[in-house]
């Protein structure tokens, strides 16, 4: 599950750069990196390291917990990017910047509303004395459990 999507993004990031005629310009930038050629080669592969514990992190969410709860996690990290290149690379904070972090937090709001909405259904039907096992989108449509 997690090497066939890495292997697929990888070859496309490979035959994007040949395509470009990028690669051409990976010298010269290996040169003008500040901290020299071992810093940015260790940039370079302590961001795939890091990529690569979060796609196992998040691969271990969907099998224990959910899928559904490892894509809000990765959601709610989002925002979590821009703001530390801010705070620790002094990078400027755009409007696009704002507006990912604004939509990916509404998303995480949104995720822990319904699951309010939906333990308090089911609280109040078990208080109700009705069935308090959960009806999955039932409730929502209407539908009676």
């Amino acid at each position: 599950m997690q090497i066939y999507p890495s292997a697929v993004a990888t070859v496309g990031c490979v035959v994007g750069i040949f395509a470009s005629g990028e690669w051409k310009e990976v010298k010269g930038e290996m040169k003008g990196y500040t901290e020299g050629k071992a810093a940015y080669l260790l940039t370079l592969i302590w961001t795939a390291v890091a990529w690569q514990v979060s796609s196992l992190g998040m691969l271990g969410l969907v099998f224990e917990v959910s899928s559904l709860f490892s894509n809000v996690i990765s959601t709610l990290a989002l925002p979590l990017v821009p703001v530390l290149a801010v705070v620790l690379f002094g990078d400027k904070m755009d409007g696009v910047k704002a507006v990912a972090m604004v939509l990916a937090v509404w998303g995480f709001v949104s995720y822990v509303y319904q699951h309010y909405l939906d333990d308090r259904s089911t609280a109040e039907r078990a208080a109700a004395g009705g069935d308090a096992r959960e009806c999955g989108n039932a409730d929502r449509r209407g539908e009676i459990c």
